[in-house]
């Protein structure tokens, strides 16, 4: 994925939506692989990003054998990425608790009430680059927003309906809303100052030092080459290329229209576990997805003006 070719103003806020949804599109398909890994949940989470480690560490090699730094959202010269930046821990930090919560959740509720939870991310997202930022939504984009939501339910609703999943499940699943969004607020961050590839390296090296001594506490090896297969499969589409993906977009568009087109994840999720686990979707959940890419539309149109970077500081 290099980025040493400049792209026209035009250009560049598109092709950072494109990557949002392929990263979107991606990590969609995580809960799948969580439901069939032979691993415990967090033991699962530990593999994605010691697997992915490799592939992340590699790219940051390339970029530097080719004197070629991704240019950060600011537009000037990438930062050294020194490790004393606080923010690759704190984003580890929070991307750990995101996997170690959410696949917790997928275990004891549904994957489509888990991502519909996880993916109340959004939410906060706004709220926090409101206050922190100062990126103010405006009303249009308060009511994609809503729109969104609204369609995710109707996504959902037929197996919100039928009950039976466990309220820690549901629980876990909207702490792992929390542990999400200040992970984006923090690689947006970061993407004002660093490459995609040292960002992404460093924050999956620190997410999975973290998550090592609860992995071993859980069935920590798979048993058969197909289990080690899915693990290799959830690190490379969920970690190398569908974070990589949506943290290289989050250099180019607002933390909060960011999250709202994340809502696309949903509609992954309950594509793959009808193709893959035989769970059909209702008519209903049809009309919902396309409520939802309405609504993301609308969401493009009523993007509020990224401020510029100097004005982004948290006070």
């Amino acid at each position: 994925m290099p980025e040493n070719t400049p792209a026209t103003p035009a250009r560049q806020p598109l092709a950072a939506l494109l990557a949002l949804f392929a990263g979107a599109l991606a990590i969609g398909a995580s809960g799948i692989f969580v439901r069939l890994s032979e691993t415990g949940p967090t033991a699962t989470a530990f593999w994605r990003g010691a697997l992915a480690l490799p592939f992340l560490a590699a790219w940051v090699l390339l970029e530097r054998r080719h004197g070629a730094r991704a240019t950060p959202a600011g537009g000037g010269p990438a930062a050294p990425a020194s490790p004393r930046d606080p923010l690759f821990l704190w984003a580890g930090v929070f991307f750990a608790g995101d996997l170690a919560l959410w696949h917790s959740s997928l275990l004891l509720t549904s994957i489509a009430a888990s991502t519909l939870e996880a993916n109340c991310a959004p939410i906060f997202v706004t709220l926090a680059a409101w206050v922190l930022w100062r990126e103010r939504p405006r009303l249009g984009f308060l009511l994609a927003l809503a729109g969104a939501f609204g369609g995710m339910l109707l996504i959902l609703a037929p197996k919100l309906g039928a009950g039976g999943h466990a309220l820690l499940g549901d629980a876990l699943g909207l702490g792992t809303a929390c542990f999400y969004a200040a992970y984006m607020l923090a690689v947006a961050r970061l993407r004002t100052r660093h490459g995609t590839a040292i960002v992404m390296f460093n924050t999956t090296l620190v997410f999975t030092v973290l998550l090592l001594p609860l992995a071993l506490q859980q069935k920590f090896l798979p048993d058969s080459l197909h289990g080690w297969l899915l693990l290799a499969g959830c690190a490379l589409c969920a970690q190398v290329i569908g974070q990589s993906l949506i943290a290289y977009a989050f250099a180019h568009l607002s933390a909060a229209f960011g999250a709202v087109a994340l809502y696309v994840q949903v509609i992954a999720a309950a594509i793959y576990a009808w193709l893959l686990l035989d769970e059909r979707l209702a008519p209903v959940q049809l009309v919902g997805g396309a409520v939802v890419l309405g609504a993301i539309a609308l969401a493009r149109g009523f993007q509020a003006p990224r401020a510029p970077v100097t004005a982004r500081v948290p006070r």
